[in-house]
């Protein structure tokens, strides 16, 4: 007889990332990044695996990172972080093996790489200004402008990323000024341009991004676009002469999708993809690893990925058509083309972890194992629709408890997802099976605001906890209703980010549920536009004006406003140095609650940012979920 393992919080022990997959000039060889936890440093090792057949590691690490292969496919060039000095370096290994060399070290963080030539690679780098004093090392941050830091960075004011120049002999030479920031950059195949895409003024326009072309050797850089727009990706065609180029035309703020489009060097651009979905995979896991969202042009066609309601997946425009290349019941994390058309991306979906996959001749095939939950007990997630109040389909699952009995009532969690443009999914969430393993049913949803349903589906601007809030309280009523183990009377929230706003949203306005879990969450929109990296634009653009301009706005839509109708026991758990949502957030609503004498609890987590739950210390990943589910275990009686 076989035992069943069930999931704890430290079951992410066992689990391995893989992240960033390339494909050979070939199309035959992969080479992705792997890591996992290391538990005795309380950390990660990442290094680079080798596909040729046969699945092994490449590199030693313990931090190599964006592997990328050299135009002959005889060398990879990749990232390691220095263990003896501070910064990051540009190693090269051949690629049938041997020993890995550095090429190059920078005190500063290289951010990205692409090879220009056999000889000479492109890389952006995060160049930090060097402060300097007459008593020495000046820790004093004098700032003048915004944002001044950044979630996951620190402080960034003195930062800007900018594009080298650097050869495999070690030589290296600044391309560009540090007049903006540098988003992303591609060279052309013929190795004469780099086109690259820059903010020039994260201060006064943070949405507006333009295009450049710089031609290797030859003075400035030229601006194609107008400064009117959002540039998300971009790559070349093959022969060098024309890009495609994902274009936000902001008409929703950052609500807008991006369309696809073509342009050649004088800035005569022509949309090829029209359709009104996010360009790029926005489905929630908190188990993967981390993969560039990139488009590529070949031969055969200029293929991307687009979130199409719960699932993400890649497609190509070609003779005028976009088609779905790569589909199904799932999602793709990324990707990449080889010339001849050969793709290799990573896929996950409700029941398993990503895992690589080769896709040749019209065939995929699955070519590596590299977490095995067979032996697990897993709750596949049950699909409902629930039709809106106002008409609209929304998306909702549910998931029972591992050692579900018919005819008990069980308690149920309603997990609400972060953005609020990203959307629940076919991917692995460790944190439902965790609660399902412990008696739980795991109820998710996509209201309105997610991403993957068109523009007027997300726009929810100046609405927060309104259209949302009706959402996804009529899914929990759909809930009850259809499915009779859903104990009612024990019923507990949470949700990170936009989600953690959610949860001190519906605490404020309904006493239905029992408990709840406000993770790295907003509770007063005015202290969040002033303390935050986005803040001072996110606000604007997701509320309408600023706090002066529209003050009945941002009270009217801060939880901190109806503090005093909660009555659910509530926990805040959030991140000390999470840029992205300060920790201010939770102060505020935790100081109001226990001042009013009201049942609250606060964890914080030092040296973590607004990622805790997908990449913080293994430590501190374990302590936040065996919080979460503590907390529910003794509100909801189980």
């Amino acid at each position: 007889m076989i035992t069943m393992n069930t999931f704890s919080s430290k079951t992410f022990l066992r689990f391995k990332f893989a992240g960033d997959p390339q494909i050979d000039p070939s199309g035959n060889r992969i080479a992705f990044t792997l890591s996992h936890s290391n538990e005795k440093k309380d950390g990660y090792d990442k290094s680079i695996y080798m596909y040729d057949g046969n699945l092994f590691q490449f590199t030693k690490g313990p931090s190599d990172s964006s592997p990328r292969w050299s135009p002959d496919g005889k060398e990879i060039a990749f990232i390691s972080a220095s263990k003896d000095e501070k910064g990051s370096n540009l190693m090269l290994i051949r690629s049938d093996g041997g020993e890995s060399v550095k090429i190059a070290h920078f005190d500063d963080q290289i951010t990205d790489l692409a090879w220009l030539n056999s000889n000479e690679l492109i890389l952006s780098v995060a160049l930090k200004a060097k402060r300097k004093s007459k008593e020495g090392q000046d820790d004093v941050h004098e700032i003048e402008k915004i944002p001044f830091w950044s979630n996951g960075e620190g402080f960034t004011y003195d930062v800007k990323i900018q594009l080298y120049l650097v050869g495999k002999n070690g030589t290296k030479k600044c391309l560009t000024k540090e007049s903006g920031d540098i988003f992303t950059f591609a060279p052309s195949p013929d190795g004469k341009n780099v086109a690259f895409v820059e903010a020039l003024d994260l201060e006064r326009d943070p949405l507006v991004s333009d295009l450049f072309v710089l031609k290797i050797g030859f003075g400035e850089p030229k601006k194609i676009t107008n400064s009117d727009v959002s540039i998300g990706n971009i790559c070349w065609s093959p022969n060098s002469k024309e890009m495609a180029v994902a274009i936000s035309d902001l008409k929703h703020g950052s609500f807008t999708n991006e369309r696809l489009w073509i342009t050649n060097l004088n800035g005569n651009f022509t949309k090829i993809c029209d359709v009104d979905l996010a360009k790029g995979n926005s489905i929630n896991s908190d188990s993967r690893g981390g993969s560039p969202n990139k488009i590529f042009w070949r031969d055969s066609g200029i293929y991307f990925m687009m979130t199409d309601g719960p699932l993400s997946k890649i497609y190509k425009f070609f003779d005028g058509k976009v088609s779905e290349i790569i589909g199904e019941e799932r999602s793709v994390s990324g990707f990449n083309v080889a010339p001849n058309g050969n793709i290799v991306f990573l896929s996950m979906n409700f029941t398993s972890l990503d895992e690589i996959y080769l896709y040749k001749n019209g065939k995929e095939k699955k070519i590596s194992r590299l977490n095995d939950l067979r032996n697990f007990s897993i709750s596949v997630p049950e699909h409902f629709d629930v039709i809106s109040s106002d008409g609209k389909k929304i998306d909702a699952w549910i998931m029972k408890p591992t050692d579900f009995q018919k005819g008990k009532k069980y308690p149920t969690i309603l997990e609400v997802h972060g953005g609020p443009r990203t959307a629940y999914g076919n991917a692995f969430f460790l944190e439902f099976q965790m609660l399902t393993s412990n008696g739980f049913a795991v109820l998710f949803s996509n209201p309105r605001g997610s991403d993957g349903y068109g523009e007027e589906f997300s726009y929810i601007h100046g609405a927060y906890g309104k259209r949302d809030y009706k959402d996804i309280m009529e899914v929990v009523d759909e809930a009850i209703k259809r499915f009779d183990f859903v104990d009612e009377k024990r019923l507990g929230i949470t949700g990170g980010s936009y989600g953690g706003y959610m949860t001190n949203w519906v605490v404020t306005q309904t006493d239905r549920f029992k408990a709840a879990v406000s993770q790295r969450s907003i509770s007063n929109w005015v202290s969040f536009f002033g303390t935050t990296d986005i803040g001072y634009f996110f606000g604007p653009d997701q509320l309408g004006g600023d706090p002066w301009s529209n003050p009945d706005g941002y009270a009217e839509m801060s939880p901190l406003t109806y503090v005093k109708n909660v009555k659910t026991p509530i926990m805040f758990i959030h991140s000390m140095e999470d840029y992205r949502c300060y920790m201010v957030e939770a102060f505020q609503f935790f100081t109001a609650l226990r001042y009013l004498n009201k049942e609250a609890k606060l964890a914080l987590f030092p040296s973590e940012n607004h990622e805790l739950s997908r990449s913080g210390k293994p430590y501190h990943r374990i302590k936040r979920l065996d919080l979460i589910l503590d907390w529910f275990k003794k509100h909801l009686e189980i």
